[in-house]
């Protein structure tokens, strides 16, 4: 296996929107799913995840509600708003127009 890569800046947002447009989680769910959809290739720390999530938040992409983890625990859950839902789709699209760009690079001679 693959040592987990770290993340280039500006692409844990973009993961995070990503991971709530199932349902909505709670911080820990959060970085197990973008650990599962990425395949292992980038575990996100609580130190990156929970500034992430406020600055998220912040914006209006994501609202939170606390609630009870499946552990019985207090834990705040977040969900994509419409705003969020917007931003995602954005983002993806330049993420692909970025990744697009420098396959071209990086093949050129």
């Amino acid at each position: 296996m693959t040592p987990p890569t770290n993340l280039l800046q500006g692409t844990l947002d973009l993961l995070i929107l990503k991971a709530l447009t199932l349902e909505e989680m709670h911080g820990l769910g959060i970085a197990r799913r973008i650990e599962q959809i990425t395949r292992d290739a980038f575990e996100v720390k609580a130190g990156s995840l929970f500034p992430a999530l406020h600055r998220l938040e912040e914006a209006g992409w994501l609202s939170a509600v606390w609630g009870e983890s499946e552990n019985n625990r207090r834990a705040k859950y977040y969900r994509l708003t419409r705003a969020g839902r917007a931003q995602l789709k954005t983002e993806t699209a330049e993420w692909g127009r970025i990744s697009v760009a420098i396959a071209f690079a990086l093949r050129a001679s």
